[in-house]
C-alpha cells in the first residue's frame, strides 16, 4: 500500500473532500473517455491494433463488459490486457488492513461491514497504486478452485470459528483483486470443473466455497485470453463460461513490414548495431513463414521468432567484433545463418515435411532477403562488378571475418561508385555498416543467379 498521496487517512476526512465512489467498469470507462476527448494515447507500445483489435477493445471497456481476446501465439494478447491498468487510477483509496482491498465507502466482507459501522468518520484509509490493482494468473493443469476464488482456512476453524462463518475463507486471486482487473493467461488449459467456479463471479458477483455462499459484491473486471484453435489438445473454454465474456475479440499479427519492424525494435534487447534493412530481412522472413504451407498456421509464427532472431544476430555481432578486435559491433547479412540455426524450434512444421524443415527456413531466408534488397537496391547498375567476379576477383565474408577484411576486397573490384550508392540507400556510414551493405549487394546478385558463391566452414567466397 502507499501512503495517501493527499494526506486523507480516514473515512470522513475522503467524505469531506468530495471523493465519490466509481465502480472499475465505470473507472475505467471514464478514464477511456478522457484519454480520448484529449487525444492521448490509452495504449502505448501496441502496433498494428489501430483500426482493428483497438476499436474493438474500446467498446467493450465502454459498454464494462468482461473480454476474452482469442489469437495464436505472440500476437501481443498479454501486453494488451497489462496496458488495461494504464486506465485506472493512479491511487484509489482502501479500507486499511481489508483482505480483499475494499472501498471505504463500499465494504463488502462481513468484517470490513463491521469495521465501518463501528468506526464510521475514524474508519483508516490506505491508499493503493494503479500497478497492485492487476492480478495474473497463467492457467495451469494444476490450478484448483481454491487458487482462484478461495477455500475454508483450517487454522481459522482450529481458532473456535464454527465452518459456516464467512471469516474462515481464505480469499483466491478474484476476490482479492476486488476493485481492480483479473487476467487468466491460457484460460482453456484451466479444468472445465475450475472454470466452472468462476460462473457466479462473472455473472451474479458473488462466489461459492463448500457448500457456502458468500454474497460478496465484487467489484471486478474478468479479462482472458485464448487460442482460437485447439491445436494443442489442451482444453476448450466451457459454453457457459464462454457466454458470459460480453467482448471475444480476435488478435492478429502485424499487417505490414512496418509494423513488424516497430514490434522488432520495440522489444528486442539488441547488444549489437543491427541496421534496419536486417530487422527488415527478418520481418520479411517472419511474414514468409506465416503464409507458407510448410507450416502450422494453426500454432502460429509468434512476434519472438523475428524478435530472438534479431537479438540473435546481434549477438553473433558482438562474438565476432570481440574475437577480431573490431571497435564497434555491427550485425551483417552473414550473421542471419546463426538465426536460422537456432530458431526452427520455434516453429511448427506440418506433418509431412519432416526432414525438410532447415531447407525449408533457409528457402524463406533467402526470399526474404531477395525482396529486401529488391527494396532498396533496385534500378542500380552492378554489371561492372559482376563482370569482376566473372573475370577473376573474389570477395570472402563469413561469420568471423572481420568489416575491415570485407572492405578490403572493393579495389580489387575495380573504381566505382555503386558502393557508395549502395551505403546511401542502406544509410551505411561506420565500416560495420558499409560491409554489411555490400554483402547485401552481393547476395542479391547471387539470388539472381548473376554471379557464384561458396560457402563451407563459416566461410562464403563470392566469385
Amino acid at each position: 500500500m502507499t501512503p495517501s498521496p493527499s494526506g486523507i487517512t480516514t473515512a470522513g476526512q475522503l467524505r469531506a473532500s468530495g471523493h465519490t465512489y466509481r465502480p472499475v467498469r465505470i473507472e475505467l470507462r471514464e478514464n477511456l473517455l478522457r484519454a480520448l476527448a484529449t487525444n492521448t494515447d490509452p495504449w502505448p507500445g501496441i502496433h498494428g491494433f489501430d483500426t482493428t483489435v483497438i476499436p474493438q477493445l474500446e467498446r467493450a471497456i465502454l459498454a464494462g463488459h468482461d473480454i476474452v481476446l482469442l489469437g495464436e501465439r505472440g500476437q501481443g494478447k498479454t501486453r494488451l490486457l497489462r496496458s488495461l491498468n494504464g486506465l485506472l487510477d493512479e491511487y484509489s483509496p482502501v479500507i486499511e488492513g481489508s483482505e480483499l482491498g475494499e472501498h471505504p465507502f463500499h465494504p463488502i466482507a462481513p468484517a470490513s461491514i463491521r469495521r465501518a459501522n463501528e468506526l464510521g468518520d475514524d474508519l483508516p484509509v490506505n491508499w493503493r497504486h494503479r500497478s497492485e490493482r492487476y492480478a495474473e494468473k497463467l492457467a495451469t493443469p494444476d490450478t484448483s478452485v481454491a487458487d482462484l476464488i478461495g477455500d475454508v482456512d483450517p487454522i481459522k476453524v482450529a481458532e473456535g470459528r464454527s465452518l459456516g462463518d464467512p471469516e474462515t475463507i481464505h480469499y483466491g486471486l478474484v476476490p482479492r483483486s476486488n476493485g481492480g482487473i483479473v487476467a487468466i493467461n491460457e484460460l482453456p488449459d484451466l479444468a472445465e470443473r475450475i472454470q466452472v467456479s468462476l460462473l457466479n463471479v462473472m455473472e451474479e458477483r458473488d462466489i461459492q466455497i463448500r457448500g457456502y455462499v458468500l454474497r460478496l459484491d465484487l467489484d471486478v473486471l474478468v479479462v482472458a485470453t485464448a487460442n482460437p484453435e485447439d491445436y494443442t489438445n489442451r482444453g476448450r473454454i466451457i459454453t457457459p463460461l464462454q457466454d458470459r465474456f460480453g467482448a471475444e475479440i480476435r488478435t492478429h499479427y502485424p499487417q505490414t513490414i512496418d509494423e513488424e519492424i516497430a514490434v522488432i525494435r520495440q522489444e528486442a534487447d539488441l547488444v549489437a548495431e543491427v541496421p534496419a534493412h536486417l530487422l527488415e530481412i527478418l520481418a520479411r522472413f517472419t511474414r514468409n513463414l506465416r503464409e507458407s504451407d510448410a507450416v502450422d498456421q494453426r500454432a502460429g509464427v509468434s512476434a519472438r521468432f523475428a524478435i530472438a532472431g534479431a537479438e540473435t544476430i546481434a549477438a553473433a555481432a558482438l562474438h565476432r567484433a570481440t574475437r577480431q578486435h573490431e571497435e564497434v559491433a555491427v550485425a551483417r547479412p552473414v550473421d542471419l545463418e546463426t538465426a536460422v540455426d537456432v530458431l526452427g524450434g520455434k516453429i511448427e512444421f506440418e506433418t509431412g515435411e519432416e526432414g525438410r524443415e532447415r531447407a525449408i527456413l533457409e528457402h524463406l531466408l533467402r526470399t526474404a532477403v531477395a525482396d529486401t534488397a529488391r527494396a532498396h537496391l533496385r534500378g542500380l547498375d552492378s554489371r561492372a562488378l559482376a563482370d569482376a567476379l566473372h573475370t577473376g576477383a573474389t570477395v570472402m565474408t563469413g561469420e568471423q571475418i572481420p568489416a575491415a577484411e570485407v572492405l578490403s576486397a572493393m579495389p580489387v573490384l575495380g573504381e566505382s561508385d555503386l558502393y557508395d550508392q549502395v551505403a546511401d540507400r542502406l544509410e551505411a556510414v561506420t565500416p560495420g555498416e558499409r560491409a554489411g551493405a555490400l554483402e547485401l549487394l552481393l547476395e542479391s546478385l547471387y539470388l539472381e543467379k548473376k554471379i557464384g558463391k561458396d560457402s563451407a566452414g563459416g566461410e562464403t567466397v563470392y566469385g
